[in-house]
């Protein structure tokens, strides 16, 4: 007879291990600071654009050129931004998603499969939703793309400005989603948006990219020597018409993410943790600057709701990637047995789904791809980016304001640490050493209140026989 198949249940969004839980955090301070500079700088751009007596300021040093143009490089500031600093985000895309594929959730297909479901129904609902709106009104089918993405920093200063304390399983549910979004974006864009092929530059590339494997795989250390290779492959990308951004990702993607005997960090970890902040701190927020600088009045958001292609675009973010992930989460829980943490509800699901339609970087980078030529209509798209982003920053901020006490008492239930080691409780429950410490602590705490008793019972002892009761000359009755 066979054994019978076991019916345990996994559980879908349950605590973090550990290590997990603190990668995530560290990786989620930075991307709140540079979540709240890329706000910054997206308000800064619309002031700087709207404002009469500065907009032609704004045109000026958006559209100035330089670089060598013997090399192709005689680039606006504006595709300075879009083609060099995004480079530097998706070089730091690629090193999350590899460390994640070789040391984090995804490297387990079964735990894998939540967040990959999800990320993609988050985008396949949001470009349907699109297709059907602009089918439905006569519009372009060249936007289908522009809601898929999701802006992970920008989520987070979302959640920086309301202040939730949202637990560790919910925002590194929100991180892993963003990275497999920029996974399938950056296809996306691979795919979809190459122009002309110039396979001489091509060929180039793919030399460079392959010395810099050989590089690291040989050991050789050094950023003088990984620098100026990076430069050059990138050029060479740019040059080739493959977006320039896919060559960040595939440097990032080479790196090793998995330590060694005797390592603390990989070289993966330590070059992340160097370039995130110029990432997420100079590139992205210099990106925001330049792309979201879009004319605002009555009269163009009206238009955003009365065309096709921007109403399909913040239909899109708004409700195709709120029901696609939440759709994408519970399906895969259903279909897979596994059930939610005791401490979640389904809402709590939806809410963070919501949160996933802020899509900001990434959507307006597709924008300006999807209607080259076109400005008029990469401005409207713009606009419509913005406010389909605000809609669901203010809806996810409702419904996870409606949930925060809750929140609270998660966080501070992850964050107790009662003997004082550095390691939250929760993770020490099993480990008899820690309820030794325990023991210590309480005993000492308890030696300490009976001294303290002790002595208040001898000083009121000590009043009780001193003359007149109190200690008073003149206290009895008159």
């Amino acid at each position: 007879m066979t054994a019978p198949r076991s019916t345990t249940r996994r559980t879908v969004l349950g605590r973090l291990s550990l290590p997990e839980r603190t990668y995530v955090a560290d990786a989620l301070r930075t991307e709140t600071v540079g979540g709240v500079l890329l706000l910054a700088a997206a308000v800064t751009a619309l002031l700087w654009a709207n404002i009469p007596v500065l907009h032609d300021s704004y045109e000026s040093v958006s559209h100035f050129h330089l670089g060598p143009a013997a090399l192709g490089l005689d680039l606006s500031v504006a595709h300075w931004a879009a083609d060099g600093l995004l480079a530097i985000f998706f070089f730091v895309a690629g090193i999350e998603l590899k460390r994640e594929l070789v040391a984090g959730d995804l490297r387990d297909p079964k735990a894998a499969a939540l967040p990959v479901v999800a990320a993609l129904c988050g985008m396949a609902v949001p470009a349907l939703v699109y297709t059907v709106t602009a089918l439905a009104g006569g519009g372009s089918l060249d936007g289908w793309a522009v809601p898929t993405a999701t802006d992970i920093a920008f989520a987070l200063a979302v959640l920086a400005v309301i202040g939730t304390s949202l637990p560790s399983a919910l925002r590194a549910f929100l991180l892993t989603l963003a990275v497999v979004d920029d996974l399938f974006a950056i296809l996306i864009i691979a795919v979809f948006f190459t122009a002309d092929l110039n396979f001489a530059a091509l060929g180039g590339a793919v030399a460079g990219l392959l010395l810099f494997w050989l590089l690291l795989r040989g050991g050789v250390r050094g950023w003088y020597v990984y620098v100026p290779l990076a430069l050059v492959v990138w050029a060479l990308m740019y040059n080739s018409g493959i977006h320039a951004t896919i060559a960040g990702v595939a440097m990032g993607l080479m790196l090793r993410c998995h330590r060694h005997e005797g390592e603390d960090h990989s070289p993966g970890e330590r070059i992340e943790h160097l370039v995130r902040p110029l990432s997420a701190g100079l590139a992205v927020p210099l990106f925001a600057l330049f792309s979201a600088g879009v004319a605002v009045s009555g009269g163009a958001l009206t238009d955003v709701f009365t065309q096709p292609e921007t109403l399909g675009v913040v239909l899109g973010l708004v409700a195709g990637k709120a029901l696609g992930i939440f759709g994408g989460t519970w399906l895969t829980a259903r279909f897979t047995r596994a059930s939610l943490s005791d401490d979640l509800a389904w809402a709590d699901v939806f809410a963070v789904a919501s949160l996933a339609g802020i899509g900001f970087t990434v959507s307006l980078l597709i924008g300006e791809l999807a209607f080259a030529g076109d400005e008029t209509m990469t401005n409207e798209v713009k606009a419509a980016v913005l406010l389909g982003s605000l809609i669901a920053a203010t809806l996810a901020t409702v419904l996870l304001k409606i949930r925060n006490a809750k929140y609270r008492r998660l966080w501070e239930e992850e964050e107790r640490d009662e003997d004082a080691d550095g390691v939250p409780d929760v993770y020490e429950e099993d480990d008899p050493a820690y309820h030794l410490r325990l023991a210590a602590r309480y005993e000492a705490k308890a030696a300490e209140h009976r001294r303290i008793a002790q002595e208040k019972a001898a000083a009121r002892h000590e009043l009780a026989e001193v003359p007149g009761g109190a200690g008073e000359d003149h206290d009895g009755p008159a």
